[in-house]
């Protein structure tokens, strides 16, 4: 059975739009695009290579397949062995629409089930690069076995986030980090069970009920 890994370039605020370059994805009004730049560094690009340094095939969503698609196969200079092993590399698409998938080896998956039994075949591990939109119903089916984030010291203040609605509430332990001399947080994830509560300790006050009173109609 193969893996699921997802790794996300992330702001401190959870923005993950266009990191890469400013017409990557302007949608929304975002000014923002090519943010990841100025902040990375060498071992960021060392963990990146790392990432995809086995065997994998891409899981990707429809829009971050298009903007790969229109990259990748035409990169030279410094990306021009990523862009011929993304090219090489089985791409499975999840989208509902029929629009042509014409990039070499790709592969349309229209519902999560599709990825399920995907999930099950022998073969090397799916690796999600971007892609936010496939990650509430990668965690809601219990597909995704582990999280790469890449968070950059930058607030963006607006833009798409990480984890957008939809997603389910769960816990995820931290199996690995690293910090960049540049100041990014390398972390890994895996999924840990559901979300449990507790309490560090009530204590009773004339002043707590009447905010706890407040609360329930309304005016606190």
């Amino acid at each position: 059975m193969r893996k699921i890994i997802g790794g996300m370039f992330v702001s401190l605020d959870g923005v993950i739009q266009a990191p890469g370059g400013p017409t990557e994805d302007p949608t929304g009004g975002f000014v923002h695009g090519g943010w990841m730049f100025p902040v990375s560094d060498d071992q960021v690009g060392a963990a990146v290579g790392a990432f995809f340094s086995q065997p994998y095939d891409l899981l990707l969503g429809r829009r971050t397949y298009d903007i790969f698609a229109a990259y990748w196969p035409y990169a030279d200079g410094d990306g021009a062995a990523m862009g011929k092993a993304f090219t090489a590399a089985n791409k499975y698409v999840l989208t509902k629409d029929d629009q042509p998938l014409p990039w070499a080896n790709s592969q349309r998956m229209r519902t999560v089930d599709d990825i399920a039994r995907l999930k099950q075949e022998d073969g090397p591990d799916l690796l999600i690069q971007g892609s936010s939109m496939i990650y509430p119903a990668l965690l809601t089916a219990g597909l995704l076995d582990r999280l790469v984030l890449y968070t950059f010291p930058i607030v963006l203040g607006s833009g798409k986030r990480l984890f957008g609605e939809g997603t389910p509430p769960a816990t995820l332990k931290l199996v690995d980090y690293q910090v960049t001399t540049g100041g990014a947080v390398i972390t890994t994830y895996e999924p840990a069970g559901p979300v449990e509560t507790g309490s560090f300790g009530q204590i009773g006050s004339a002043r707590e009920d009447e905010r706890q009173a407040k609360m329930k109609d309304g005016t606190w």
